[in-house]
């Protein structure tokens, strides 16, 4: 993936506006495809790895996988449309789920529920392949390494999980947060994680000792409703619950880039890197948009109408310049908005 540079602050002329406005030069996004099949709220949208599947939680109890296809049109060789096929439906949750992970072969799907189990599934079959029990309350978060021999999940029960794939037994559990625990991510080495909580608190950790390498911690100190490292691992991209994305640099404990505009002080609505063309942060709103900002100026260049409720996810596709939202209650619906032809 694209390495992710943020300039040096030390540096002012590096942080000068670039001779071309980025808003200027950019490609909106257009809607391509609405997919209505979840009969409750949805609660992640995520992209596989290779960018051939989306998965998709809701609080219907279930998860659903959709694969992509892109098909020529009949009349213009040169024009081609990626759609979206439900592939597998995946039931045997209690409760309603609040987040799911593919392994990085897209073999093998991770869904947090609120009956306090993580679930590992097989993709092709839809088949439960093991139960992962331990949490003591809601698993609000999950995630795999990027080596998907662990899996890293996260409670209301205020801890983080690390569990191993293959026996289903937990390794580790950190005794994290002091407030559930909204999102736990590896970085792509898979030699950490980062989590954060309705404390207030990011905190790194040794993905293979558990030791607690780093807390972030803000001055205001509002709660963190997601966290995610940046492709290239040296950032973290830290939501808070006073409408505001923040980038920061862990290794020193500042933050670089500050994003607003965006409604979130209510859910823990997820942000995203999008990296296939150009750089921007893309994120849910409660104001039923989905927002991108430049990363670097920190310009809002687009806002995507056409919710009808709190757009609690978004994912950005691998490869392609896509990107997938989905919706709560009032809605139900994932939406598909791909950037149009110059």
């Amino acid at each position: 993936m694209t390495a992710l540079d943020v300039p040096n602050p030390a540096n002012p002329h590096e942080l000068n506006r670039p001779a071309t406005d980025p808003a200027a030069s950019f490609t909106p996004y257009k809607l391509t495809q609405t997919l209505a099949a979840h009969k409750r709220d949805i609660s992640a949208v995520k992209f596989s790895d290779d960018g051939n599947f989306l998965g998709t939680s809701s609080a219907d109890k279930t998860a659903r996988v959709w694969s992509l296809s892109t098909t020529t049109s009949d009349t213009d060789d040169s024009t081609t449309s990626s759609l979206f096929s439900l592939y597998q439906e995946f039931h045997g949750h209690k409760q309603g789920l609040s987040d799911l992970a593919f392994s990085n072969d897209s073999r093998f799907l991770a869904t947090a529920s609120d009956d306090k189990t993580v679930r590992l599934w097989d993709v092709s079959t839809g088949q439960l392949i093991k139960t992962l029990r331990g949490h003591s309350n809601y698993v609000f978060c999950v995630n795999f390494n990027p080596q998907s021999n662990m899996i890293v999940s996260g409670s209301f029960d205020e801890t983080v999980r690390v569990w191993d794939v293959k026996t289903g037994k937990c390794l580790k559990v950190l005794p994290a947060h002091s407030d559930p625990v909204t999102a736990v991510h590896f970085n792509h080495e898979g030699t950490m994680i980062v989590s954060s909580s309705y404390d207030g608190l990011c905190r790194i950790w040794d993905a293979y000792t558990g030791h607690c390498m780093k807390t972030l911690i803000d001055d205001e100190n509002p709660p963190v409703s997601f966290v995610k490292f940046s492709p290239n691992g040296k950032f973290i991209l830290v939501g808070t619950l006073d409408n505001t994305l923040r980038l920061w640099n862990f290794s020193t404990g500042k933050y670089l880039k500050t994003y607003t505009g965006h409604t979130n002080s209510k859910y823990c609505v997820s942000s995203a890197f999008s990296v296939t063309n150009g750089k921007y942060i893309v994120s849910g709103s409660e104001d039923n948009c989905v927002y991108l900002w430049e990363l670097q100026t920190r310009k809002i260049v687009q806002k995507l109408e056409g919710h009808t409720d709190t757009v609690i996810s978004v994912s950005c596709h691998p490869t392609k310049n896509m990107i997938v939202s989905g919706a709560l209650g009032n809605d139900k619906t994932i939406k598909v908005w791909t950037q149009g032809k110059d």
